[in-house]
């Protein structure tokens, strides 16, 4: 009997850019794999390749080489025609909270945009689906007629996980969603995308700089250095053995405040000492 294929898979995946000094690679044939249901977090510096990544699968970026196949679909193939029926199936929670979502449309615009686009149901049944998804994420239902400007950062990304929930995606890309939070509203979006996970079985990848986060939410650690994969394995194995210098590197960072750029929930910095 075959084994089931992963959810999703990466395969050989080269990005460049056109710079005025010529073509820069900035992902440099990189593997790896995701199983239905887990979570992969994609650690590194500034500048390693982890947006990238994270853009190319959302094909937000066309890969210069490579495959990336999501239920045995190659989304690198498609043009974008193909492309726009599956897209439903995969969303994105950005970095910028406040950059991410309009700030003069109202919770309910922002959240059923997705669903209008789609054609999804009457604008009766799309504001109670809106009112659900607030719910699911922690605001109260006033919240459904305030505008974006009217919220602190962790309820904007609040909202912005229930836009991306909308659609009913199986895979959430999350770069870097909760570097611009402070400490504690970190460690609440944390929970909630955990919790999210737990209910639905959706699958994540979580692009971070810091290796103290990833803990509470990954299943496996994948390091980026200068675009090329450094390490991969699960996450207790990289965080607690790391087997390359690099990530050594970044573990040292994560043990030491001084040396970690970003806020750092304390609790996660114990558990990684243990």
């Amino acid at each position: 009997m075959n084994q089931q294929a992963p959810f999703l898979s990466v395969k050989n995946l080269s990005v460049e850019y056109n710079t005025h000094n010529g073509i820069f690679r900035a992902v440099d044939d990189v593997s790896f794999d995701l199983e239905r249901g887990t979570t992969l977090a994609v650690v590194g510096e500034s500048g390693c390749g982890k947006s990238t990544i994270a853009k190319s699968i959302m094909r937000l970026l066309k890969p210069a080489k490579g495959q990336i196949l999501l239920d045995g679909t190659d989304l690198v193939a498609l043009n974008e025609k193909r492309l726009r029926p599956l897209r439903r199936k995969f969303q994105m929670v950005f970095q910028d909270p406040y950059g991410s979502l309009d700030p003069s449309h109202s919770a309910e615009q922002i959240i059923t945009e997705p669903l209008k686009i789609q054609k999804s149901g009457t604008p009766a049944e799309r504001r109670k689906e809106a009112l659900r998804l607030l719910d699911r994420v922690g605001l109260p239902e006033g919240a459904l007629d305030k505008r974006a400007n009217e919220f602190s950062g962790g309820q904007r990304q609040r909202i912005g996980i229930a836009r991306a929930l909308a659609s009913k995606p199986e895979l959430l890309v999350c770069d870097e969603a909760t570097s611009a939070l402070d400490v504690s509203v970190q460690a609440q979006v944390l929970k909630l995308l955990a919790e999210i996970q737990e209910d639905t079985g959706i699958s994540y990848v979580f692009i971070s700089h810091n290796l103290g986060v990833v803990q509470e939410i990954s299943d496996q650690v994948m390091v980026m250095r200068k675009g090329k994969l450094v390490e991969l394995g699960s996450t207790e194995q990289v965080l607690t053995s790391p087997a390359q210098p690099y990530t050594r590197k970044l573990r040292r960072a994560a043990l030491d405040p001084s040396q970690m750029e970003g806020v750092k929930p304390r609790h996660i910095l114990a558990g990684l000492a243990s």
